[in-house]
């Protein structure tokens, strides 16, 4: 079954400020369009309401309390490995704005080389690892003008960068995001495009089109997490039409049967930030081998001549 909830995203810098040291003292917790063939399709349907859906929402908390008055929970960081030299493992992190309304982030851990990171940006969270020498050069699409981006270790260490986005403005971006093992494909087919033709756009493609899919993240693993995010530029073209969206992925024996958490982030025209959650049950692993097709996850595009 398929179970939708909606929210507004909404948030500043004192609100990252303190998610900062939330991530460090709790860390987060998250939850190949292959040749044609088999496909199931899943059509969902949603109101497009900020709102909607509220009442199904049930809040709990995160973290434990000690049933004795007047203790406080222990909130002391564990101590660094004792074979981890101290001097030299300054964390540090740069942002800068490139074209495209993109964020090129540059990390160096320079004693965490080889190690996963997880980067926070706006709703975003995918995770990826540093080289060799302990760093991480990104190019990452942009979910707000003022970009704050959190950047944490295993070890509860991190840091945070920032930057100035003026070119969001002119962009539509659709993002997809999920944890696991399961490989999530963002299609778009642009004014009538048909699969595989100009216009058919999605991370794998050869084919051109105005827009683009950029995927980051490292899957194969039940904790990995991974994004895939459609950029439009709706100031740069003269055609009007509809932009189609969908989402796919292959049913294997690692998900088959299994529930596969997804979260939609939207960044429209109207320069507000949407959220929608996804909880999704997987087809039994007779399926395997199939693609499972979700048209309508998203709302279409609709594109006017400038």
């Amino acid at each position: 079954m398929f179970v939708i909830k909606n929210y507004v995203t909404t948030g500043g810098t004192v609100a990252c400020a303190l998610a900062i040291g939330y991530l460090m003292q709790n860390g987060s917790a998250l939850q190949s369009r292959a040749e044609p063939g088999a496909e199931r399709v899943a059509s969902i349907s949603a109101q497009e309401s900020d709102l909607a859906g509220l009442e199904s929402v049930v809040l709990t908390s995160s973290s434990p309390t000690d049933p004795r008055p007047g203790v406080l929970p222990d909130t002391t960081l564990p101590s660094p490995s004792q074979n981890r030299p101290t001097s030299g493992c300054d964390l540090s992190a740069r942002a800068m704005a490139v074209p495209g309304a993109n964020v090129r982030l540059r990390v160096k851990a320079p004693c965490h080389s080889g190690e996963s990171v997880e980067i926070h940006h706006n709703g975003l969270v995918f995770t990826t690892k540093t080289d060799a020498l302990g760093s991480l050069n990104l190019t990452v699409p942009a979910l707000s003008e003022y970009a704050i981006f959190l950047i944490s270790l295993p070890d509860q260490t991190g840091t945070v960068a920032t930057t100035h986005v003026p070119e969001i403005n002119s962009f539509n971006r659709i993002a997809l995001q999920w944890q696991g093992e399961t490989d999530l494909q963002l299609h778009a087919l642009e004014f009538g495009a048909g699969y595989g033709e100009e216009g058919h756009v999605w991370s794998g493609s050869k084919a051109s089109g105005t827009g683009t899919v950029t995927h980051l993240g490292q899957g194969g693993s039940s904790t990995a997490r991974n994004i895939e995010v459609y950029s439009f530029p709706i100031r740069s073209t003269n055609e009007t039409g509809t932009i189609t969206l969908s989402v796919e992925t292959e049913v294997t024996r690692a998900n088959c049967g299994q529930n596969l958490n997804v979260q939609s982030l939207e960044w429209r025209s109207d320069q507000r930030l949407r959220s929608r959650d996804l909880a999704l049950e997987m087809p039994g692993c007779d399926a395997a081998g199939d693609f499972l097709v979700l048209n309508n996850l998203f709302t279409d595009l609709t594109i006017a001549a400038k």
